[in-house]
Order: structure tokens, then sequence, then C-alpha cells
């Protein structure tokens, strides 16, 4: 089993800057992929970043590339996602995801592991 505990949202203006924070315990060494999910009131879960955990390859969705940036410290079992240029339509409850294979990663049923969301607020 893999624990996944995020930490770091809350409140911002848009334009603003906030950084994510998911650590992960238990079997880390079954993880291949890590990912960053999302959902707006009322809407399904969206697939917003992902990382290799192995290697240095990143995936984003079209809505946050070139503003959100995932990256790894594998040292402290830990995925980020800093997130800049913040819009009022980034708000959503913002959950981390890991799986042992990864191969449809933008897909939240491929997913084995996730954390319990963190909430993320862009005001206008």
């Amino acid at each position: 089993q893999v624990q996944l505990v995020e930490s770091g949202g809350g409140l911002v203006q848009a334009g603003g800057s906030l950084r994510l924070s998911c650590a992960a315990s238990g079997r880390t060494f079954s993880i291949n992929i890590m990912s960053w999910f999302r959902r707006a009131p009322g809407q399904e879960r969206d697939f917003v970043a992902a990382i290799r955990w192995s290697e240095s390859s990143t995936y984003y969705s079209d809505s946050v590339k070139g503003r959100f940036t995932i990256s790894r410290d594998n040292a402290k079992n830990t995925v980020y996602l800093q997130m800049n240029s913040l819009k009022p339509e980034d708000t959503a409850v913002y959950y981390c995801a890991a799986d042992s294979i990864g191969r449809y990663y933008t897909r939240q049923y491929s997913y084995d592991y996730w954390g319990q969301g963190t909430q993320v607020t862009v005001s206008s």
C-alpha cells in the first residue's frame, strides 16, 4: 500500500502562486508515476500534471501548461506542484495520485492510490 498526503492549498488572488506538496509513504518503491488531478464544483476530476518517479518525464494538461510545474524530491518521497499565474478557473480540490504502471496517466481510473485532496481557491 501507498499512502499520500497533500498539503499547501489555500486562498490566493488571481495572478498569485501556490505550491502543493504530496508526501508518499509505504511501498513507495512500487510507484512508477505520480500525478495531480483536480475537481471543480460540479465537474469531473481532471488530469493536471504527472511525473515519472525514476526519470525526468513530465506531462501537463493544456489548461496549465506554461503556468504549473510538477517536480519531485525522491529523497523525501514528495511531489510538488508549483502553480503560478493562477486564475479563478483553477479553483478546485486538488488530488495527488500514484500508480505502479502509469500507462494511461491522464485517466483517473488508472491510479491505485489517492490522497484526501486539498482545496485551492483563486479569487478574482
